[in-house]
């Protein structure tokens, strides 16, 4: 087993509804910790830019609208198979397809508000970190 960072965002629909907190402890519930966090009002263009892959999505635009309709939290998050134990917690995309006390099952509002994002891979996960954190701020 290896220990691994991956990168998480709490989104505008969770943190509207004080979410965080409860959020958080699921994140820690399942063994990982929270080595650097900090809430941040996400702009347009860094909105873009971190979801440039899906910029030729037909959903594109309503994300980056939703990203930026309100606070987010971003977080690095260490532990064994980090990537693969966030993205468990978080749950699938759509929340009427998510596994019970996941995330998405318990906190999502729908596809589009579905209060997390988790990276997929340890390639994206060190760009998103690196995108949000600077070296000092990540403390694990």
């Amino acid at each position: 087993m290896a220990i691994e960072r991956t990168f998480s965002i709490i989104k505008p629909d969770a943190t509207r509804r004080n979410l965080t907190g409860a959020i958080n402890a699921l994140i820690e519930k399942a063994g990982l910790r929270i080595i650097a966090q900090k809430r941040v009002q996400i702009t347009r263009p860094q909105a873009e830019t971190f979801y440039a892959v899906h910029k030729e999505r037909p959903f594109f635009g309503a994300l980056v609208d939703t990203m930026i309709s309100g606070p987010v939290v971003v977080q690095v998050l260490e532990g064994e198979n980090a990537i693969k134990a966030y993205r468990d917690v978080l749950g699938a995309t759509d929340p009427a397809k998510a596994a019970p006390g996941t995330i998405r099952k318990e906190f999502a509002l729908s596809v589009g508000e579905n209060s997390g994002h988790g990276s997929d891979a340890s390639e994206t996960a060190a760009i998103e970190i690196a995108q949000w954190f600077s070296g000092n701020e990540i403390v694990g």
